[in-house]
């Protein structure tokens, strides 16, 4: 058959036809499902979804409400994007977002001693805050007691200090647990604070069963970026798959780790590197769990992730629907997942310490602001926003409120969580999703190359690429290529800095260290002793280590005496020099 040159026979040209209406057809199918499901799930009760001038706004918009839909533009979405809360989850976890319920708003928060920290947490839910996200100072991030020869003049200055159940207690005194998610910033030695909360609810009288939040106890970015470790490699991933299975039995709202891209981002990387960083380390702790006969249609669904929001807006919000997309293609089709939870990224952002300045620290509340709405736009659950002067100092009350303030102007005036996933189908928003998507499976084949996670930190191979791009991106900002307003462009001359900070004073860590010689005093050290003897014992065997180590908390042993006592088994990381 010929046909006159530059026409598409009659055939062909019928045959797309029917194509395209196939794929709106297909499109309007899956709407009337998405949309039957929708009506089952209750509204949110303080908004009227409208704009500020009157017009209602639809729970979604599709290449449907155009007015002349293109059969393109439907294959497109349906291979894609599909619809939220289904695969491949592109436009949102959950199918209704922020119409059914707002993300958690949480202000990372410690200092100083537990009573000085309770009191700021109720400060912060008393204004409406509705998670706590525990901030914990750097004795407590490496495993030492305060009263430990290394803490000396550290206990309580870049966040609350917590040696014991004695502490925990204090911390939630008045916090009913079973009402208030509380995501904990610990990963080195995140077992044993994990198992100081657990018993501290116990206190309370409520069950593990009950209690919602997250505990970071990702250590593989530690090793990558971070830098707060205990135990080498191996132990440390059986620490968290142990956790992994105790919760899974017995804490099942509790996600037991947070998947975190944050510190690879702070530590200099691109928005590329952290996707695939984190995901791939992602994959390594599903391959551990899978490893340890446990079900990945039950653990992976408590599996959480921990994003930064960095200052280029719309990468940003790519990065999480690739992110979302990758991670539910990656475990329904490698790891043979088929419960639909289990594909479901959910995530916790904040925005990035690393864009706020000293200089004109003000400016800080803008930037915050717009990381903020990336971080909605992008689809997250859970969001906590940096304070203006945290550059400087811990975050003063009035900083933090404003922060806190921030997201509540996002939630309740801008109607950005009016509709859901309001930017798809932006031509360039999703090119750069594809983008990213790319590139990070681009990433990931270059650490499959190595061998895995664990050979790529043992050859440095992490900390040089994130190095590598740190020193690029530093090297933008001296020489003027990149503007950061305040410091490199738009400066004052002659400005001073006047903006009131918080101090935490020696007093604190005296109060600390009578706390815990008292805490000692008290306690039973042959119950002590025999609790840290059974831990040991478990933890040099195939046996879960948290029983016994729950044990040992009940006891009051601290957090340094149960370090020290799996440190004898498993031994202590010592980082190699890379460069």
């Amino acid at each position: 058959m010929s046909t006159v040159e530059g026409k598409v026979p009659s055939e062909q040209l019928a045959a797309e036809i029917e194509r395209r209406e196939r794929e709106l057809q297909a499109l309007r199918a899956q709407l009337a499902e998405w949309e039957g499901a929708s009506e089952q799930v209750p509204m949110r009760e303080d908004t009227t979804f409208t704009t500020v001038s009157g017009e209602e706004v639809e729970p979604i918009y599709t290449p449907l409400d155009r007015p002349e839909p293109s059969g393109e533009e439907a294959a497109y979405h349906n291979e894609k994007l599909g619809f939220p809360g289904q695969y491949p989850f592109t436009r949102g976890p959950y199918g209704t977002m922020y119409r059914t319920r707002l993300w958690t708003m949480r202000q990372f928060a410690g200092f100083g001693t537990a009573e000085e920290t309770n009191r700021r947490y109720h400060f912060l839910l008393e204004r409406g805050q509705t998670g706590l996200s525990v901030a914990f100072d750097f004795p407590t991030l490496m495993g030492y007691d305060s009263d430990h020869p290394r803490s000396l003049g550290e206990v309580g200055k870049c966040g609350v200090a917590i040696s014991s159940l004695d502490d925990m207690e204090t911390l939630f005194d008045g916090i009913p647990l079973d009402e208030v998610s509380v995501s904990m910033t610990i990963n080195g030695p995140a077992i044993i604070l994990f198992a100081f909360y657990i018993v501290a609810a116990e206190k309370q009288g409520i069950s593990a069963g009950k209690l919602r939040g997250t505990v970071q106890n990702d250590i593989l970015k530690e090793y990558q970026a971070q830098h707060a470790w205990v135990y080498p490699p191996e132990p440390a991933l059986r620490l968290i798959i142990d956790m992994f299975e105790w919760a899974s039995d017995n804490a099942p709202k509790y996600n037991p780790i947070s998947i975190s891209g944050y510190h690879i981002r702070e530590a200099g990387s691109t928005a590329a590197q952290e996707l695939a960083y984190t995901l791939r380390n992602g994959f390594e702790y599903v391959e551990r769990g899978v490893e340890r006969g446990l079900d990945v249609n039950k653990f992976a669904p408590r599996l959480s992730f921990f994003w930064d929001v960095h200052n280029d807006f719309f990468e940003e919000i790519a990065k999480f629907r690739a992110a979302r997309r990758i991670w539910a293609r990656t475990l329904r089709e490698k790891y043979g997942a088929t419960n639909p939870d289990a594909w479901r990224l959910r995530t916790h952002a904040q925005t990035a310490g690393v864009t706020l300045t000293a200089q004109q620290p003000e400016n800080n509340i803008v930037r915050v602001a717009y990381q903020a709405m990336a971080a909605v736009l992008g689809g997250t659950q859970s969001l906590h926003t940096n304070s203006m002067d945290e550059t400087l100092a811990l975050p003063t009350e009035k900083a933090v409120q404003i922060a806190l303030r921030t997201q509540q102007v996002l939630a309740y005036e801008t109607g950005v969580a009016n509709t859901t996933d309001p930017l798809a189908g932006s031509y360039y928003l999703e090119a750069l999703t594809d983008q990213l998507e790319a590139e990070a499976e681009e990433i990931f084949a270059e650490v499959d190359k190595l061998g895995g996670v664990v050979p790529g930190i043992e050859s440095g191979y992490f900390q040089r690429e994130i190095t590598r791009s740190a020193q690029r991106q530093q090297r933008e900002v001296e020489t003027g290529e990149r503007s950061i307003v305040g410091v490199n462009r738009f400066t004052v001359e002659g400005e001073t800095l006047e903006i009131e900070m918080l101090k935490v004073t020696e007093v604190s860590e005296r109060r600390q260290r009578e706390r815990m010689a008292a805490m000692r005093e008290r306690r039973d050290q042959d119950e002590v002793d025999r609790t840290l003897a059974a831990l040991k014992e478990a933890a040099a065997s195939d046996e879960n280590v948290l029983p016994p180590m729950l044990d040992a908390v009940r006891a009051y042993a601290t957090l340094y005496e149960i370090r020290a006592a799996m440190e004898e088994v498993f031994g202590a990381y010592r980082e190699p020099v890379f460069f």
